[in-house]
């Protein structure tokens, strides 16, 4: 299950991130002949925090309120909302497989919203690559995190006020403060570790040694690994967890993620190999690549992938599997300055300076 898992994930196209073309202060709009009415368009601005407005204002431009428009744009009691991570690269990749899963089996894709901002992209990206420099899983709990939290919570709370019945976030250092940002959702959510814990386990995998315990490695960069996110899950379901012992992370996965920043992509992908073969040689039974830099540095057809799985697979699985009785479709994509809005016969794209 977790090879096809895998080999879905890579060969999944990315239908969704050529949709919009940007322009300045251009506005199209192009209905269908039947319906002769204007749409119901927001336009949504963030302010210098990456915060949406409050619901009950609008502009004079004849901005409509969050809870007039996109609400009632997505009524679906089945519609997810998706909170974008550290770049609008990995989250369009997990929307793209999303679409894609779910429409193998369904007529129409699950209904959706998504979330992405640029302020937030930025702080996330920031965190996960100086992750080096928090020396311990204590420095990573004191640093102030208190501004990404507040963000990461207005996209929930502006989610919620969407029509979202349900909310994910695909995004590994994100998971960092998953309870904080979902206290007091009055929606569920799904968690990425106990999405990729609840299908190891539902695997029914076996040791590869003769009475030990059922091995899972777990590669990422130190932000994630200090967070203990994967770790805690896993080991709620009776696996042992296996991570980069310290001369591994000093000596392969830290030099892999600079040769990254360098764009040094060989380098990055010898020093990886490296790191998954200490793991592997450790008798584990997968490794979890919690990565995106990571996952995207091997080709499509390295025989150590075959040994990993990415925790976004099963996130979208989880995800399809919470909408199976998807009906309908309709998305609106939220990045920065643009708002794209698709129903089956309306096409409207708002581009504001």
């Amino acid at each position: 299950m977790l090879d096809r898992s895998l080999e879905m994930s890579l060969n999944c196209s990315s239908h969704l991130s050529g949709c919009v073309t940007r322009q300045r202060n251009l506005c199209k709009i192009r209905l269908n002949p039947v319906l002769a009415m204007s749409p119901s368009s927001v336009i949504l601005h963030t302010d210098g925090s990456g915060k949406f407005p409050e619901s009950g204002k609008s502009s004079s431009s004849g901005t409509a309120s969050l809870s007039s428009s996109a609400g009632s744009l997505l009524g679906h009691p089945n519609t997810v909302g998706i909170i974008g991570g550290v770049s609008v690269d990995s989250t369009l990749n997990f929307v793209s497989k999303v679409v894609h899963w779910s429409k193998e089996n369904e007529e129409n894709c699950i209904p959706f919203i998504l979330c992405s901002d640029p302020v937030l992209n930025r702080e996330l990206l920031s965190l996960e690559r100086s992750s080096s420099s928090l020396s311990s899983r204590n420095e990573l709990s004191q640093f102030d995190h208190t501004r990404i939290v507040e963000n990461l919570r207005s996209k929930r709370v502006f989610l919620e006020k969407s029509g979202a019945h349900c909310i994910v976030v695909p995004c590994h250092i994100s998971h960092s403060w998953h309870d904080e940002v979902f206290k007091g959702c009055s929606v569920p959510s799904l968690h990425m570790g106990e999405c990729v814990a609840r299908e190891l386990k539902e695997a029914k995998l076996k040791p590869l040694e003769a009475g030990s315990p059922l091995r899972i490695g777990v590669l990422a960069t130190g932000a994630t690994l200090k967070a203990g996110l994967y770790q805690e899950k896993l080991q709620n379901e009776g696996f042992e967890v296996m991570l980069p012992d310290k001369p591994t992370m000093e000596h392969t996965v830290i030099p892999a993620i600079d040769a990254l920043n360098r764009k040094d992509m060989e380098g990055a992908r010898n020093l990886l190999r490296i790191a998954l073969q200490v793991l592997l040689v450790r008798a584990v039974n997968t490794v979890i690549l919690a990565s995106d830099d990571m996952r995207d540095l091997l080709p499509r057809d390295d025989p150590l992938l075959k040994k990993c799985i990415d925790p976004m697979d099963a996130l979208a699985r989880s995800t399809i599997k919470w909408a199976q009785q998807a009906v309908g479709e309709g998305f609106l994509i939220i990045h920065g300055d643009y708002v794209l809005k698709m129903i089956p016969i309306l096409f409207c794209i708002i581009c504001v300076n």
